[in-house]
């Protein structure tokens, strides 16, 4: 388990017990990669990881951004599968063992927590604005860069870490949309799975959504668009 954070002091010991107890039937690790929060989420990482050696914590000084924290994590760990969530408490780890299910027994290589394919939904998106941001990022990544996924703009997803590894090199590791850089970074076609999720309401702590990330995240897009017509993306 991959889970980039900032400022999520007070989800950390509740995202472990949920974790530790959706893959109580899986051998498990979790790598927390907080970009130096003013909070004390790397404290709350440190007592966790005391007790348990599954938990792990890298603090970055200096570098910031999703997607290169997610970049960090993975490359730090040795486990054949890794898995991506956020550390707000808004995933729903009760996929995750489904989603390793159709890697080991179906052969996928990349399994998506899908809000909108059956079953799924995006309920716990904060307000219309939300919604709409959403729903129409996903729409337009789609179309711009012929990405066949339901919910391109998931932060929730379950892959063959040497995979990630070969795309690594390639991976802007700008923005927060990770799963993008991922898919259109690897010179292999990738077999991908949409399973259904429920994005939870945040209990707490606040959206990192603002209007430099949705500038950021054009400004990837654009970016990937150049490289496919180059033939970057297959």
């Amino acid at each position: 388990m991959i889970v980039p954070c900032y400022n999520e002091a007070e989800n950390i010991k509740i995202l472990v017990s949920a974790i530790d107890k959706a893959l109580s039937s899986v051998a498990w690790e979790i790598i927390f990669v907080d970009d130096n929060s003013p909070d004390n989420t790397i404290d709350v990482i440190r007592e966790c990881a005391a007790r348990d050696p599954r938990i792990r914590g890298i603090r970055r000084v200096g570098r910031k951004g999703l997607s290169s924290a997610v970049i960090e994590g993975v490359l730090s760990s040795s486990a054949p599968f890794a898995a991506v969530m956020d550390g707000d408490l808004q995933h729903d780890e009760c996929c995750l063992v489904p989603m390793l299910r159709e890697i080991t027994e179906h052969g996928y290589d990349l399994v998506v927590a899908s809000r909108y394919v059956v079953g799924g939904d995006d309920n716990g998106l904060d307000g219309i604005w939300r919604h709409f941001l959403s729903k129409g990022g996903s729409s337009f990544t789609r179309r711009l860069l012929s990405i066949q996924l339901q919910d391109p703009m998931s932060g929730f997803f379950m892959f063959k870490r040497v995979l990630f590894e070969k795309a690594a090199t390639q991976m802007s590791g700008a923005g927060f949309k990770i799963l993008l850089d991922l898919i259109c970074s690897s010179s292999l076609p990738l077999k991908i799975k949409e399973v259904p999720t429920t994005f939870k309401p945040r209990r707490y702590g606040e959206s990192k959504l603002d209007f430099g990330v949705i500038l950021n995240l054009l400004k990837f897009i654009a970016r990937m668009k150049v490289k496919k017509v180059l033939g970057g993306i297959s």
